[in-house]
């Protein structure tokens, strides 16, 4: 697929995007802005991948709402789920 389609970023205000298909490890994933994050493990397709260093304690925004916080830092290309978020 297309990199620029294999995200989903709803909202400026996102510091995650929405894998649309799965993303390997270390492919380059662009960004609606410009620029790019590489992924920096595999991300299951529908999961959240960071798309900006988060640090602990800060907000996770999806869809331009926060759904979490990070439970540590979470840095950009990182998969973003349970284990790092609360």
């Amino acid at each position: 697929m297309n990199r620029k389609t294999s995200i989903i970023i709803i909202n400026p205000r996102d510091n995650v995007g929405v894998a649309r298909v799965e993303i390997k490890g270390g492919q380059k994933v662009c960004l609606p802005q410009g620029g790019e994050v590489e992924a920096k493990t595999s991300i299951p397709r529908g999961h959240k991948i960071a798309l900006k260093d988060i640090p602990s304690g800060g907000e996770i925004v999806k869809y331009g709402e926060v759904i979490g916080r990070a439970k540590e830092a979470i840095h950009a290309g990182e998969w973003v789920h349970t284990h790092n978020m609360g």
